[in-house]
């Protein structure tokens, strides 16, 4: 098995293996587009501080991975985040998952990130599992809004701040 940057002739393929990760316990997102998901994706594999690695075994793709730098933090220096890791159910339990985390950990750590991060859905004890069995050094509690923001208990109190 080997793992490889996806790149813009790749995208057509690797869409569809995005309904891994919409597979209970997960679900594709309210507002799901393809088509739109389709030019994010290429975006991705297109940009210098974002990639997606591909897992393949004989041409055959495995699992993916898309890791992105993210913020420079005044604390930790610059970060790195998993955005989507998922490997095809016939796949799993056989190490393609761990290439994958440890491609992005390499493809982070060779652009400057002193950490890698990702967030996970309560309800995926499996993938959780897993990331455990990779001892990360932290954990934590992600909290995540969909914009815009409303009020706190859902008053409503006019404009917070304008911009």
């Amino acid at each position: 098995m080997r793992v490889r940057s996806a790149g813009h002739a790749d995208v057509d393929a690797v869409l569809p293996l995005y309904e891994w990760l919409f597979a209970v316990p997960g679900s594709p997102p309210p507002d799901w587009d393809p088509a739109a998901g389709r030019s994010r994706l290429d975006a991705v594999c297109a940009a210098p501080d974002s990639g997606v690695l591909l897992a393949e075994d004989d041409d055959e793709v495995l699992g993916f991975c898309a890791v992105h730098l993210d913020i420079l933090s005044v604390r930790y220096g610059r970060r790195a985040w998993v955005e989507d890791l998922a490997v095809a159910p016939q796949a799993r339990s056989r190490g393609t998952g761990s290439l994958l985390l440890h491609a992005a950990a390499s493809w982070a750590h060779g652009r400057g990130a002193s950490h890698l991060e990702l967030d996970s859905a309560q309800a995926r004890h499996d993938a959780h599992r897993f990331y455990e069995r990779h001892d990360p050094g932290s954990r934590t509690v992600c909290f995540g809004w969909e914009l815009p923001l409303r009020p706190a208990g859902g008053a409503t109190r006019g404009d917070q701040l304008r911009t």
